[in-house]
Order: C-alpha cells, then structure tokens, then sequence
C-alpha cells in the first residue's frame, strides 16, 4: 500500500510530491514522458514567461537568475528538471496512467504495461495542457490546407511566404500572429475583440500588483471559469501590431471551400495554413468522466482524490508555476483532512 500516487511530473506533479513531502507521506510519481519537465519541451520556441522569475518558482527552490528577468521556455525546462533531481521522491518516467478505480476505501492505479498500484490517495496533476482542443469550426473538415495546433507550431521559417489565419484571441494566438507576421500574411481570426492588459503597469510588473493586492491568493476560480476570455499581456508591442496590421485582425470566417475561406464581409481568398491557438483541455482520460468534478481541487464523487494544476482551479495563478504550490498543500492538507497552516 502506497501512501500516495502523484499521476504527472510537470510542474504541477513535482508540487504536489513537494506537499506529500512536507506532510511526511511518501509518494510515488508516475510519468507518462521520458523526464519530469510535463509540456514545457513542447511548446513554441520563442515562448518567454510573462511572469519575472520572482514570482515563477515552485515550492523550496528559487528560480535563478536576475528576479526581474521573463525566463524562456529553456530555462523553465531546465529549473524543472533541478527540481525534480532534488525532490528525493520515487519518480518513475515512462509510465503512463491508464486507468484509476477506487474500491473499499483505496485506490488503483493502472499503467500501460499492466503495472498496477495501490494507494490511499490520489492526486491527478497531469495538468491543464495536455491535450490540444481542436474546435469545430465551419468547415473546416473540408480545408485542403495544412491545420495545425499552437501545440505543432515551433519557429516561423515552415510559413515563409504563405498566407496564414491564426484563430484565437489569447496570449498563445496573439504571440504566435505577431511572431508569423514577420515572415509570411498573417490574420488574427477571433469571435470577439482582441483586449490586453499592460504588462508593467505604473513602472512594475502585473504579477508584483497582483500578490502585493491578494488577488493572486483569493479563491475565485469557480467564478473565473464562466468569466470573459482573459486580456492578453501586452507591453505595447501587440497593440502596436495589431493597429498597424501585422497582422490584421478579423472575425473568425464564415466558410471553408477548399483552400478558400470566406470572411464575414464575404470576401473569399486562399489560405495556406490555418493555425489553431485554440488552448488545451485536461487529459484526464484515466478517470471516470463521473470522478473528473472537484471543488477547489478536492473531487466531489471520490473521497481521497484530489487535482493540482486545473486552469481556475482555486485562483486565477492555478495552472502557472508561481500558483501550484499553493493549490498542492491546500490540496494535500484537505485529502488528508488536516488543518490549514
């Protein structure tokens, strides 16, 4: 019997091993991938964090380097495998979660290879980014273009020349547009405007006013999930863009025929490449879809499950680095029904 399985080994996983640490448990962590370093790997390559690394630690080890600085997706990998190295815990890579059940008070973690494990707890941390949503969009199915996801895109050198529609309206779309437009047509295709919000606000950086007000602690996550799509952060060079037409931004087309899409105005014209910065949903396949509701990260069906790393979680900081370590030891504490510190 196992004190705890930790199913992920991203960000949110190593946080939530972190705080069955410090609460004397020791956990075991199944990992899907070759390292504990969860999606970082796979993002774009020019992705740089909007939070300094002052506010994009996990819990008992700095971010290094200048505070002040935006790591780059590099450096994140990097932090995370040092922080996996000095976790000290059973982390074992290649071991993708199948399937969980609970029966008589305990749990069973199914892997791929038949491997099967038995816990009192289980915390699903294989976080809010692990699988690409693909909307369905008018006729799309019939584009005889290339679709891609934001999470096949790496570097703008494929799309030298080509005429391309970005579809999204958050950070991911506008980075990528602004990126694509150096190199090839670009529009920002979005259902409603494009909004930003200032990256330094009154000379500092958002996330030291969003700590320094509480808003980054207070757990409003259940009304952030139904609100308005999130403004982008913007230190001018988007909105610059953006008004000056590099790229453009329409609303999203009407129809596809072929390699041609029709915009709302009717205008018609050839597209090489529709990019989808669409966002991602929860892989959570290995639970009942019955198990997957939670309030606050604690499952409302299954005594001893709990979840770290949902976007809107507990806080609007839930899925970011600087958030999961707070939402793992709240989690932790209330499976193992704890009092708060």
């Amino acid at each position: 019997m196992i004190d705890a399985v930790v199913i992920g080994a991203g960000q949110s996983g190593l946080a939530a091993a972190h705080a069955l640490r410090h609460e004397g448990l020791a956990p075991v962590v199944l990992e899907a991938g070759p390292e504990p370093v969860g999606s970082w790997p796979s993002y774009y390559d020019s992705l740089t964090l909007f939070s300094p690394a002052r506010y994009s630690s996990l819990p008992g080890l700095p971010f290094p380097g200048d505070p002040d600085h935006y790591p780059h997706r590099d450096e994140v990998v990097d932090y995370l495998r040092r922080y996996a190295k000095n976790l000290a815990v059973d982390l074992r890579t290649g071991q993708r979660v199948v399937a969980v059940r609970r029966d008589d008070g305990q749990f069973t973690v199914r892997v791929e290879d038949g491997t099967e494990l038995t816990a009192r707890v289980v915390i699903a941390a294989s976080g809010a980014f692990g699988q690409p949503h693909r909307p369905a969009l008018p006729g799309l199915e019939s584009f005889t273009g290339a679709v891609l996801h934001s999470a096949d895109y790496r570097e703008p050198s494929p799309f030298i020349g080509q005429r391309v529609v970005v579809v999204g309206a958050a950070n991911t779309a506008v980075q990528v547009a602004h990126e694509l437009a150096r190199v090839a047509t670009v529009t920002l295709a979005t259902r409603k405007p494009v909004t930003f919000a200032p990256q330094r606000p009154l000379g500092r950086d958002v996330h030291f006013w969003s700590v320094a007000s509480g808003f980054d602690h207070l757990p409003i996550g259940h009304l952030l999930r139904t609100a308005p799509h999130m403004p982008v952060n913007d230190d001018g060079r988007y909105r610059r863009a953006l008004a000056a037409g590099s790229p453009d931004q329409r609303r999203v087309f009407t129809t596809v025929d072929g390699d041609t899409v029709t915009w709302p105005d009717g205008t018609r014209e050839h597209v090489d490449t529709i990019l989808l910065a669409t966002g991602y949903r929860p892989a959570l396949s290995y639970l009942d879809p019955a198990d997957r509701g939670h309030r606050k990260g604690i499952s409302t069906t299954s005594p001893g499950l709990g979840f770290v790393g949902l976007e809107w979680q507990r806080s609007f900081a839930s899925a970011t680095l600087r958030g999961v370590g707070r939402d793992a030891r709240h989690v932790v504490r209330r499976l193992l029904r704890r009092p708060a510190p």
